[in-house]
């Protein structure tokens, strides 16, 4: 029993030692795998940066000056008022038609006008054969007087009732020339070639002298009141190119030119009026549209990037440049600056072609490696 009962421990003894060998070369590849992870954890992999916040340096030309902004107007419009009154008989043209110069507008009634032309032209005639009578009576008294026939008073008589017929024809002409200028003016015509912005009376209205009427306004060239200030006033002359973006057209660029300065400054603020044409031939600008732009004083064509790309907070400005997948710190040398589109020339430490960082991608530090991930596929159709 006793031999038997040892033969029975030893076996449960080689049974537990594979068992054993088994736990601890587990525990030797678990150990294994989580040297690996903790390895692949700590190894530096780069940063994803979107297209938006990376910007690539081209050389194009940028122009810096003072800015303005304002709302532009049509340079010729011309408000047409009554000049004489009555009531309106009709009208021959409608809001946004385009007109002739000289074309009709509208007819007021003129029929008293038209008995006073009449009235004096009767009297011109009458006045112009009083006239021709006393010059025949004159010629005929010069010829009597020289055959010794006639007194040289009589002469002298006849000569001045000849003056007074002349005069009195002349005034009749005069007021001839009146009536049928205040017969013209019942007929209201177009001061100039352009489109009709407003009609304020209708056929059947008995308006004032004075009354408007009728707004025109040409469109082919507009123009924008605008203020710079007086320190700057040498960049801003007469001829000098103006680069605007106007509301409405968010995507296209115009450019006009200063045709006028003020030669007094207001008081006040110490600005300085200047008056710019914008040429509108296509007739796509209105009036009363806001535009924004500056006066293109200094133009250049060399390397430009965003400003904003550029850290100005330093000693010197200084941008954050891909170099080779990395992110490298780079000074640069700025020179004039564009406004209007936010960008700045760039005279040393970049060169056309090099991809810089924009807004909070500049906040990556030196040395990261980065990676540009490809433009998002959310717009395109499956």
């Amino acid at each position: 029993m006793t031999r038997r009962s040892n033969v029975e421990r030893r076996g449960p003894i080689h049974t537990r030692r594979p068992i054993a060998a088994l736990v601890v070369l587990a525990a030797f590849v678990v150990g294994c795998k989580g040297a690996d992870t903790t390895k692949a954890a700590t190894t530096p992999s780069g940063v994803m940066v979107g297209p938006e916040n990376i910007a690539v340096v081209k050389t194009q030309q940028i122009r810096s000056g003072p800015a303005i902004s304002g709302t532009l107007e049509p340079e010729e419009q011309a408000t047409v008022r009554a000049e004489v009154g009555g009531a309106v008989l009709r009208t021959a043209a409608e809001q946004g038609q385009r007109v002739e110069r000289g074309a009709v507008l509208a007819q007021i009634d003129d029929a008293t006008l038209r008995e006073a032309e009449l009235s004096a032209r009767a009297a011109v005639t009458t006045a112009q054969n009083t006239a021709d009578v006393n010059k025949r009576q004159v010629e005929r008294n010069d010829a009597l007087l020289k055959a010794g026939a006639i007194a040289e008073r009589d002469v002298e008589l006849a000569r001045n009732q000849y003056s007074a017929a002349e005069a009195q024809l002349a005034n009749a002409k005069s007021m001839l020339a009146n009536a049928q200028k205040q017969l013209a003016k019942a007929t209201v015509r177009a001061p100039f070639s352009g489109i009709v912005s407003a009609r304020t009376v209708s056929a059947g209205d008995i308006i004032q002298i004075g009354a408007a009427m009728y707004t025109i306004v040409n469109p082919s060239t507009m123009r924008l009141e605008a203020s710079v200030p007086a320190d700057q006033l040498s960049a801003a002359r007469i001829g000098m190119p103006v680069d605007f973006s106007v509301n409405g057209y968010p995507s296209r660029q115009f450019t006009g030119r200063i045709t006028r300065v003020n030669p007094v400054a207001d008081p006040t603020t110490r600005q300085v009026r200047i008056i710019v044409s914008l040429p509108n031939a296509s007739g796509q600008l209105v009036g009363g549209l806001f535009a924004d732009g500056h006066v293109a004083s200094e133009v250049r064509t060399a390397p430009v990037a965003p400003l904003g790309a550029v850290d100005e907070r330093g000693l010197k400005p200084s941008v954050m440049k891909i170099n080779r997948g990395v992110v490298e710190k780079v000074e640069v040398e700025l020179g004039i600056r564009d406004g209007a589109t936010e960008t700045v020339e760039v005279r040393k430490g970049l060169a056309p072609g090099d991809t810089i960082l924009l807004g909070a991608a500049r906040g990556i530090s030196e040395k990261t490696p980065v990676k540009v991930s490809a433009p998002s596929d959310t717009g395109r159709k499956q």
